[in-house]
């Protein structure tokens, strides 16, 4: 136990005591924080899209349809130019508007050309780009409704009642007996979910930072023959656990710095007044009362566990980055998977195809740090925490098999060799 202390303790101070350690760990949130002020800029600071409209549906719902049309901000509708107003015909007018947005001497973001249909009308929108979905949207959403007025109207609706009616934003109020307060459901009741979902992503980018870390030392220390020496003076159990156990203390820093960054901003966020800051700290206390709390940290420990077992005996037998590349993608092939899965999971964490991936042990830590919040039952839980567990004892056997083998062998690892591993022949 005192050789695996030391041995972690050797492979933190070797991290933490550089300051490019340091830097990045701080610049990380000032980068985020930066990147959010920089998104919200650019949100607020784009240029509205420059629409003409031309109808040719013999309707007269220009007017109409350009009030519906305008809006701050997204899309602003201009004076029809002369050369397209004179048009009658579709294909004489798609020929100008085609010429009004070209890359080369186009004026206008896009013209829109209102024609009839065989249900209410239609439009063609020429854009100056192929990527257009915003003014594609405008146009769709403003098209939509004056048809769906215009029919309203045919079936005798007073034109006033349609407008009133539109205007009136419909009112859900969202119930559920698990919520906080036994009925309504609150950004507070929203939350553990977020949370649940956060925990997953921070352990998915921990386990490529510091397992990438680890393997990483281990393949420097095996090019020196560094690692021959510690073999030599410590068993490869204990040499394998020291290092996960010292790069481990290395992303706790990580966390605990983060935190810092965290509660320094919630302490401010609830100075500020507002919903979120109480709403986050009863989410964060319920998670404590409703025991979610141990199933988080268990499966962000046996995850991480797992996969820098798995980083370290790949280390081990390599000495040049370009071999660790060609090992480690098909794990980074696996650690992609659980991030499209993830989704699905924040929307419907009872999917079939959820529930069936979280059984996977690769899966688990992550799809199951996304589900916990919503309360499936005790058994997925236990079960699946079990099956991890058992899939993180095979794991760590083979892999400290594999980390002495590949320490003191120069041969690189294939099919062959694992399966000698496999046997005990690599012990």
């Amino acid at each position: 136990m005192r050789r695996l202390l030391l041995i972690s303790r050797r492979e933190y101070l070797a991290y933490v005591r550089t300051v490019g350690f340091w830097l990045s760990l701080i610049a990380l949130p000032l980068v985020a924080v930066g990147s959010a002020f920089f998104m919200a800029t650019m949100a607020n600071s784009s240029e509205a899209r420059e629409m003409a409209v031309l109808d040719l549906s013999g309707a007269g719902i220009q007017a109409d349809f350009i009030a519906r049309l305008n809006s701050p901000g997204r899309v602003e509708v201009v004076a029809t130019p002369p050369d397209l107003a004179g048009q009658t015909e579709v294909a004489a007018a798609d020929a100008v508007a085609r010429d009004l947005v070209a890359e080369e001497g186009g004026t206008l973001d896009g013209v829109v050309i209102l024609t009839p249909a065989d249900q209410g009308l239609a439009a063609r929108y020429w854009s100056s780009r192929t990527t257009d979905e915003t003014g594609q949207a405008a146009v769709t959403e403003a098209l939509s409704g004056l048809n769906r007025t215009r029919a309203l109207v045919a079936l005798g609706v007073d034109p006033a009642a349609v407008d009133q009616i539109d205007a009136t934003p419909p009112q859900v109020t969202v119930l559920s007996p698990a919520s906080a307060s036994g009925g309504e459901v609150s950004l507070q009741d929203r939350l553990p979910g977020l949370i649940g979902f956060i925990v997953a992503m921070m352990l998915w980018s921990l386990i490529l930072t510091g397992a990438s870390i680890l393997l990483n030392s281990v393949m420097e220390e095996k090019a020196n023959r560094v690692l021959e020496v510690l073999l030599s003076s410590a068993s490869a159990t204990e040499l394998l656990a020291g290092k996960i156990l010292g790069v481990a203390l290395v992303t706790l820093t990580v966390l605990l710095v983060w935190g810092g960054f965290g509660g320094m901003a919630l302490a401010y966020a609830a100075r500020q007044g507002g919903d979120f800051a109480p709403a986050l700290s009863g989410a964060l206390a319920g998670l404590g009362r409703d025991g979610l709390w141990f199933w988080l940290m268990a499966y962000f420990v046996g995850g991480y566990l797992m996969y820098a077992s798995v980083f370290a005996a790949i280390g081990s037998f390599c000495e040049t980055p370009r071999e660790a590349q060609t090992l480690i993608g098909p794990i980074m092939m696996v650690l992609v998977i659980p991030v499209f899965v993830l989704q699905m999971a924040m929307r419907d964490p009872d999917l079939a195809i959820v529930r069936s991936l979280s059984w996977v042990p690769f899966f688990t830590p992550f799809l199951m740090s996304a589900r916990a919040p919503s309360g499936p039952p005790l058994y997925e839980l236990a079960g699946t925490l079990a099956v991890m567990g058992a899939f993180i004892v095979l794991v760590v056997w083979l892999a400290a098999k594999a980390f002495r083998a590949g320490a003191l062998s120069t041969t690189k690892l294939d099919w062959k060799g694992i399966v000698s591993l496999v046997r005990g022949g690599g012990a």
